[in-house]
């Protein structure tokens, strides 16, 4: 049970990641920035691995795994407070071991992959060496399965794929894609969708273009739109089985989810760290901007937000943690998700208003921090969708009155309460 302060021997390694974090990882964003996704080569390479070694060594390396599939096994509580670390860096998941979305793509590989593609897929994706791609949303669907055309024929021993994907994140640079498609029109998308495994030179995967994210220059636009033109591939391609698919992506959304926000703690607390260093820094009207009440309240609204998402999500961790089922909490993680944008956007928004117009430049990072804040309402499921899912899930947890009044009428409760203690007023009409 976690009582608000961290076991001495985790804290001594979140303080060596805290540190390593600052002195050797978050040079790299601002040396190498948008090629964290970019395979390793060269003296980027001789940078890069001896870190990831680093890492093995202090026994933090892939940390949302188990160790039989070479993770530490610390479950998702002690993730939530490393992730806040790694939140701050975009190369810090990459060095860690915990980049998205391939840490979703290795879990569902772990549990529903066969012997042989775990040898060929997941092994080199938790070794570091290669990168993934989770290719499932559409141009006209969105991330609405009910409404995917994408389809997968059976030919023989071979199944052919056929449709568009959109915003397939980091498909140009990743060795392989998972891709989720049709294969039975008849029923429902719940039982009628599988998933794919194909490596990205298969003949027929055409990546039409690469979008960018805000102002981001072309050379570092990664969401692909992909044509599937009569992709072939062998039946042992399928991922787990045949209509499995919506089951499988409810495993790996889950726990991206709350994995996003986690690493979003960090980032919001990068951007109120630099808030506060501002307001210290800067003197406007004769006094500095800490001393002004508009920037105060700021400051304290951008705390006490951080502060209760930070509480949420460690919550939800926690009780992931203790159910070990993701469904059982998938009311809290759906509110966290909404949580995520307006936490990211609001902090970052009023750290762009106090550092005036350097703030919008890009010789900050806020528009960008905000931008991830837009994006991620957006990914694994608009904030929308989540609210629904909140929504119905508090809904059951409650019953309609019985009668026409609602149970909270104080003449139906004063009724109530004259009824349980009738010999109290029986008496007192007697005295009088």
């Amino acid at each position: 049970m976690w009582d608000f302060e961290t076991e001495p021997e985790f804290q001594k390694m979140l303080d060596w990641a805290d540190d390593f974090v600052t002195q050797e990882v978050e040079p790299l964003d601002v040396a190498f920035p948008h090629l964290e996704y970019t395979p390793l080569s060269g003296p980027l390479r001789d940078i890069v691995m001896p870190l990831k070694q680093q890492v093995r060594d202090q026994g933090l390396w892939a940390p949302h795994l188990g160790p039989e599939l070479g993770g530490q096994g610390y479950g998702q509580l002690k993730l939530a407070l490393l992730n806040e670390i790694l939140g701050r860096s975009r190369w810090a998941p990459i060095v860690f071991g915990t980049q998205a979305p391939d840490t979703g793509n290795a879990e569902i590989i772990a549990h529903y992959g066969t012997a042989e593609q775990k040898e060929k897929y997941l092994k080199p994706l938790l070794n570091g060496e290669v990168f993934s791609c989770y290719s499932m949303t559409e141009p006209h669907a969105g991330a609405d399965p009910k409404m995917f055309t994408t389809r997968a024929v059976k030919d023989g021993d071979e199944w052919v794929i056929n449709g568009w994907k959109f915003f397939s994140s980091n498909a140009k640079t990743a060795d392989f894609l998972i891709v989720m498609v049709v294969t039975d029109p008849d029923v429902s998308a719940y039982q009628g969708m599988s998933m794919f495994l194909l490596p990205k030179d298969t003949p027929g995967v055409k990546i039409v273009r690469n979008l960018g994210v805000g102002d981001e220059s072309g050379e570092h636009h990664s969401h692909a739109l992909i044509h599937y033109d009569n992709v072939r591939v062998p039946a042992d391609a399928l991922l787990g089985g045949e209509g499995q698919a919506f089951v499988i992506a409810q495993t790996r959304l889950g726990g991206g989810r709350i994995h996003h926000a986690m690493r979003t703690i960090g980032l919001a607390q990068k951007a109120l760290d630099m808030m506060c260093e501002r307001a210290l820094s800067r003197e406007t009207q004769g006094s500095l901007l800490g001393d002004k009440q508009f920037v105060q309240g700021y400051i304290a609204d951008s705390y006490i937000q951080l502060q209760q998402f930070r509480m949420f999500v460690m919550y939800t961790a926690w009780t992931i943690d203790k159910y070990k089922d993701y469904k059982k909490v998938r009311k809290d993680i759906a509110a966290v998700k909404v949580l995520l944008p307006q936490v990211m956007q609001d902090i970052a928004q009023r750290a762009i208003q106090l550092h005036g117009a350097l703030g919008v430049t890009t010789e900050m990072p806020f528009v960008s921090m905000w931008l991830s804040g837009a994006s991620l309402g957006l990914a694994d499921g608009p904030t929308e969708v989540h609210k629904v899912t909140v929504a119905r899930q508090v809904l059951h947890e409650y019953r309609p009155s019985d009668d026409l009044w609602p149970t909270g009428h104080l003449p139906k409760r004063k009724a109530a309460a004259q009824a349980k203690y009738a010999s109290y007023f029986e008496n007192e009409v007697g005295n009088q």
